[in-house]
């Protein structure tokens, strides 16, 4: 599987929010092991938000294909000497084949190479420690630092628990 990175545009919206939906919400995003569907009802992302990365000039929306096939996407954000990576998703028809990994070292070279990146930042739920420890394994470290989740908005979707809050990690990147 040799994926091929591009920038996404404005025609791609409608696929992006697709995908991440697919890997994070309902029954499809079961066949993956990134569901967060025993957390989270709702929706995970809309096209207004995924339009709004595509649009920023502080910000790339990185896809992977795979034979024209939209596969992955990351979102990443220049934010002054760091850089922020999230709305990452892989279709769950091909997580655990190396797709992620692929991804999130091409992210990592992106935001080193295009704004001298000294490290990279995103915030993921705490209670997922699977996922963490996924990104440990990639040289992210734990801060501790953690944030509250949005309850009452609808946007980053319907929690079905009362404990959730995001835990920031970060990579140094040179």
């Amino acid at each position: 599987m040799e994926p091929i990175f591009r920038t996404a545009t404005a025609d791609d919206v409608p696929a992006l929010v697709a995908l991440v939906e697919s890997a994070y919400r309902g029954d499809s995003s079961r066949a993956g092991w990134t569901t967060e569907a025993d957390l989270l009802d709702g929706q995970r992302t809309d096209p207004d938000a995924v339009a709004a990365v595509v649009h920023d000039p502080q910000a790339v929306m990185l896809v992977a294909e795979v034979d024209g096939a939209l596969l992955a996407c990351c979102q990443l954000e220049d934010r002054g000497g760091h850089a922020y990576f999230g709305m990452f998703a892989v279709s769950p028809s091909v997580q655990g084949g190396g797709l992620g990994r692929r991804v999130l070292a091409e992210a990592e070279l992106r935001a080193r190479e295009q704004w001298g990146a000294a490290e990279m930042h995103m915030t993921v739920i705490s209670l997922r420690e699977d996922l963490i420890a996924w990104y440990v394994r990639r040289g992210y470290a734990r801060t501790g630092k953690t944030s509250p989740f949005p309850y009452g908005d609808e946007r980053f979707g319907l929690p079905k628990r009362g404990d959730l809050e995001f835990e920031q990690l970060v990579k140094k990147l040179r």
